[in-house]
This record gives C-alpha cells, structure tokens and sequence, in this order.
C-alpha cells in the first residue's frame, strides 16, 4: 500500500485505522471492509464546532473547508486520552488534478512531525492508480471495500428518495440506519469467499429494499427534483454543507445526490488514460486493469438490479463516458481533470434526466467550483434555462435558509414550464 514516509517500516496490522467521514455511512463501510481482514478501524470522530476550532489552530486559513476538517477530526484523535501513536493510523486517500486535496497528506505528515508523532502511520492510496495501493492487502480488501462503496450509495439513494415523502417524521432515517447496521455486519464478516459474501450482501439488501418500501409514504409527482454536485467531500459531508440536503426537503424539495461509485469510475478511465499514455495499451497492466473494472462492474450491476423498479427515473448513467463527454462542449478533456467535468457532465445529465434544478456544493475558494459557476450559465442557457446554482462553505455561519428558498422558488417556475419529463417509479401518483 502507498503510504507516508512517517512509518513505511510499520506494519498496518495491530493499529487502528481512522477513516474520514466523507460521509458517515462511507466511513462506516469502509471500516466493516478493513474489519473483514483483521483490520481494526473507525470513522474518525464527529465534526463539531470542536472539530472547525482545532483545525484551525493548525492551518493559516488558505486551505479549504475539508481539510480543515478532516485535520480537527483527526487532531481530536491525538487528543484523545486513550491515543497511542504507535497503535494509530490515518487513512488519507491521495489524488493528482488540479486541486489542493493532493496536499492533504503532505499537510498532515508535517503536522505530524512538529507535534513530534513520527510514529503515526498516514495511509494513502493515490487515484493515479485507480487506488490500487491497496492491494498490498489482498484483492479480498479491494473488492470488499467496492461492494461497500456501491451498497452505501444504494442506501443512501433510497433515504433521499423516500424521506421527503414519509407520512411519519424521521422513520426513513431510522430504517437507514438500522439497515446500515446490517450492512457493515456482513461487510465486515471475516473468512468469507467472495461469492458468500455477495449472497450475504443480497441478502442484505433485498431486506432493505423491504424495509423502505414498508415507510408510510405520500408519493406525488409536484415536488422539484434538485440534483447535487460539487466538491465530493463538501456534498457528501452534511456538517460541511451545513444540512443543505434537509434544507432543501423542508422547501419541498427531493435531492438526487451524485455519489462516490461516480469518482471511483472516473479514476478508473483515468488509469486507463495513464496506461495508454504510458505506451501500455496492449500490456499485462492494461489487462489488470480492464479485469479489474469488468469484476467491478459486474458487483454493481447485481446489487443494482434489485432497485431496478424502485430507481425508475434514478438511473445512474451507464458508463462514466457519458458524464464525461457530456463536459466536452465545455471543458477540453486534454486541459482538465477531476470534478470540474465531472460536475458539468452530471448537470446535464440531470438535466436529461427531468431534474428541476441543480445545486453544486463547493468549498470556498475551491477551484473546481469557480470554473464550473463561470460555465453554468452557458449550460444552463443552452438547456432551457435550467436552474443551477453554486453554493460556497466556508464553515462560517451564513443565511443558508433564505438563499436556498429563493433558489427554491427558481426551480418551482421553471418545473412548470420545463420541456424534460421525468420518470417515475410505479408507486409515485
């Protein structure tokens, strides 16, 4: 596995591992995965004020909101009583591209040093190799860790779509939680073979599907569809985003938010990309790869198969190709990478979609977001006027309320006039 200089010598096995909430049921998973190979590992601590004041005592204030973050999460840790540095490790995933989480490991490996914590194992797996470092554990993490990724996103697709609807306040987010229970058991479950796992994690899943549909539901077709793009840790972290998911609910609203398998295979073409360039179209690396995304795609073709009724109209898109070329009128594949097309490309195909509106979630200063806010309006010009907005975190307070109520009130006028209709699954009245 990739990891930080600070402890290249130490073996992973007898620390725990403390994983970001990019978001809590993503944490979550991804510890079950880990446990499945004896691996002992959590979310990293719940983000609070606490969390914002020790972040910043360790950074100047150019860094972004996540890394501010993820730091006072992690800083929580060193403070904490039972902390034991020679038993700790951080799991921080790595990234090229044009922005500053590429310098989330460095940052941290330095704080670390001057708080004189060498023995602190940073886990960093690279998305220049699809996060293949993770393969110095075994193919079972690998894949364990994707079924998790693809289930959690399952799930979490379910709470959006159901809890704007529910009759009884609060039920949807009980049912999620306790089939999120489920789910890391069988996730983690030591000594499975792949294929016991997968019957175990159907199994799973087809009980969720049951217990989603049991949720007293008033399901009519008026409330705007609002999707969610942006900085994948500030869309996926509600603390981060200051709730803005509930908020839109409350105006009436119902979020389509993008989700991680999105990166996943973005990185994956991205490897590919890398192998071509490295003159290893036709090579054993390539074939690696190729077998590699055909497994993955076959786990989420399975697990999806069982929504197939429940995400009409919520299909995700096919292949990562069709965000990505969707991007191309607007941003030139061979000059940009990460979020920026990847944000552009799924406006659209929300768009496509019969969507009402869709917000992008970005850190203050972030510069993916500021190149999508200055292309918006011409995607939105070119699409019916379809309504997009960009929202900014920054972690200080700010009238959440009354921005999204007028955007809000955008997507109502323009639902009434949009050509794109939407699908619907066969319960919706």
């Amino acid at each position: 596995m990739t990891r930080s200089d600070l402890s290249s010598d130490k073996s992973i096995f007898g620390r725990k591992v403390y994983i970001p909430q990019l978001s809590y049921i993503g944490a979550r998973v991804l510890s079950a995965a880990f446990e499945s190979i004896g691996i002992q590992a959590q979310p990293s601590p719940d983000s609070d004020i606490h969390t914002l004041e020790l972040g910043g005592k360790y950074t100047s204030g150019d860094e972004c909101l996540p890394e501010k973050i993820t730091l006072g999460n992690f800083m929580k840790v060193v403070k904490s009583p039972d902390f034991d540095p020679q038993k700790t490790a951080f799991l921080l995933f790595d990234s090229n591209g044009p922005c500053r989480f590429g310098q989330y490991k460095p940052f941290l490996r330095k704080v670390l040093i001057d708080m004189g914590l060498q023995d602190v194992m940073i886990l960093s797996p690279s998305c220049y190799d699809s996060y293949d470092g993770f393969r110095e554990h075994g193919n079972e993490l690998i894949r364990t860790a994707w079924r998790a990724v693809v289930t959690s996103d399952i799930l979490r697709k379910l709470l959006l779509k159901t809890r704007p609807y529910e009759l009884e306040k609060g039920i949807s987010n009980e049912v999620f939680h306790k089939c999120m229970v489920h789910l890391c058991d069988a996730l983690a479950e030591r000594n499975l073979s792949h294929k016991k796992r997968l019957v175990k994690l159907l199994e799973v899943l087809r009980n969720t599907k049951t217990e989603f549909r049991k949720i007293p539901a008033n399901y009519t077709r008026d409330k705007p569809l609002i999707g969610i793009v942006g900085e994948i840790f500030c869309r996926l972290n509600d603390f981060s985003n200051n709730y803005l998911i509930e908020k839109i609910e409350e105006y009436g609203g119902e979020a389509w938010l993008s989700d991680v398998s999105e990166w996943v295979w973005y990185t994956n073409d991205e490897q590919r990309v890398n192998l071509i360039q490295a003159g290893k179209r036709f090579s054993l690396d390539m074939f690696g790869a190729k077998l590699k995304f055909a497994i993955q795609k076959s786990d989420e073709h399975t697990f999806y198969d069982l929504f197939r009724e429940d995400f009409t109209g919520y299909e995700e898109p096919k292949h990562i190709q069709q965000i990505l070329n969707n991007s191309v009128p607007y941003l030139p594949p061979e000059g940009t990478q990460g979020e920026m097309i990847l944000n552009i490309g799924k406006s659209i195909y929300l768009y496509e979609k019969g969507a009402d509106g869709v917000i992008d979630i970005s850190p203050f200063t972030c510069m993916n977001g500021i190149v999508c806010e200055a292309i918006y309006p011409e995607v939105s010009r070119k699409h019916n006027h379809f309504p997009i907005r960009t929202f900014y975190f920054d972690g200080s307070e700010s009238n959440l309320d009354r921005d999204v109520g007028i955007f809000m009130e955008l997507v109502k006028g323009y639902q009434q006039k949009k050509i794109v209709k939407r699908n619907y699954p066969y319960y919706f009245s």
